[in-house]
């Protein structure tokens, strides 16, 4: 016979050992409140309802399952951060990707590009300690105003390390186009040994002539095969940019339309083709063959205006690893 047990004062009734539960809603709704809402313990909730602290575990085992109660576990920024970053990492095809801290909002006068060097800079760090560069390993940089920016606030040391551009740049205004600003910064802060390419970005016919001889410009070129990482920006869609490389002239290169953005200056539309502009015969720049063959290829990117290009040039295996932030993360799993 099955043996039961009624409460009469409380209304509980339990089968016995078949397990089932026949609790009305209202039971399990009362003791769910009283264990969850008014935290009283399990003892008090059974003295309450004139039953046992037994009887009360189902009840609330019940609550949970029949959904009167739903149980949220949230997570830690760290934990949300590398749940982020391993879907992120799966969607675009990566082996890694870091997440940064979200960044922060401009004040007037300000620019997002502003803040984004002592946001994107631990997170960049992060991603260079666990390449594992040793004393003579060659690091490229390449130009663009992410990298600058980081390149203005603390990194890793790594000794030895040879930094190189990845792009030619000595006739370009701004700093963040300056090649060698760049190779220098980063060199200065990782402690490791500049090599400067000495050589604008798109030479003229007879001086690109002249630069495939010239000694000091094969020394740093002949470097680019040998490189065990890159630490690239991914640039914007030409047409979006507020300031551009002045090898970067739409009105002269119409295919520049058709591009999403570049990795060391090379274009790409959104189907990660490359896309050639008036001259890129002669553009002093890594070729896409050799990024690809470069076992560590770190892109950095945050922003609106860099979710496309991320995507597009992540499909075309320009880079494996993607340091962004937060909102950009979120950006590309919607589109993506």
């Amino acid at each position: 016979m099955v043996k039961r047990r009624r409460h009469l004062a409380g209304g509980v009734r339990t089968a016995g050992t078949n397990g089932n539960s026949h609790f009305s809603p209202s039971l399990l709704y009362t003791a769910a409140k009283m264990y969850y809402t008014d935290e009283a313990t399990q003892a008090e909730v059974a003295e309450h309802l004139q039953t046992s602290r037994a009887t009360i575990s189902r009840l609330l085992y019940e609550a949970r399952r029949q959904g009167i109660v739903r149980i949220e576990v949230i997570p830690t920024d760290n934990e949300a951060a590398h749940d982020l970053a391993s879907r992120v990492a799966a969607v675009l095809g990566l082996t890694t990707v870091y997440i940064s801290e979200p960044l922060p909002l401009p004040a007037r006068g300000e620019k997002i590009e502003d803040l984004m060097g002592s946001v994107l800079a631990g997170a960049v760090g992060r991603a260079l300690m666990a390449v594992g560069l040793d004393i003579g390993d060659v690091m490229l940089v390449s130009s663009g105003r992410t990298i600058y920016e980081v390149a203005r606030f603390e990194l890793p040391r790594l000794p030895g390390v040879i930094v190189a551009p990845t792009v030619g740049g000595t006739d370009q205004p701004e700093a963040w186009y300056q090649t060698n600003e760049i190779t220098r910064l980063v060199a200065e802060r990782i402690g490791g040994r500049p090599a400067f390419l000495y050589a604008p970005a798109l030479p003229g016919a007879e001086l690109f002539q002249t630069l495939q001889t010239d000694p000091a410009i094969q020394r740093v070129l002949n470097l680019w095969p040998h490189a065990r990482c890159v630490l690239a920006g991914v640039g914007a869609p030409p047409l979006m940019r507020s300031d551009a490389p002045q090898f970067v002239n739409v009105s002269t290169s119409p295919d520049l339309i058709e591009a999403v953005g570049d990795v060391c200056s090379r274009f790409f539309n959104r189907a990660g083709e490359a896309v050639g502009f008036a001259g890129s015969e002669r553009l002093i720049a890594v070729d896409l063959e050799t990024l690809r063959s470069i076992p560590t290829v770190i892109a950095v990117a945050a922003g609106p205006n860099k979710v496309a290009p991320v995507i597009a040039a992540a499909r075309a295996k320009l880079f494996n690893q993607l340091v962004t932030d937060p909102r950009t993360a979120q950006d590309i799993l919607v589109r993506a």
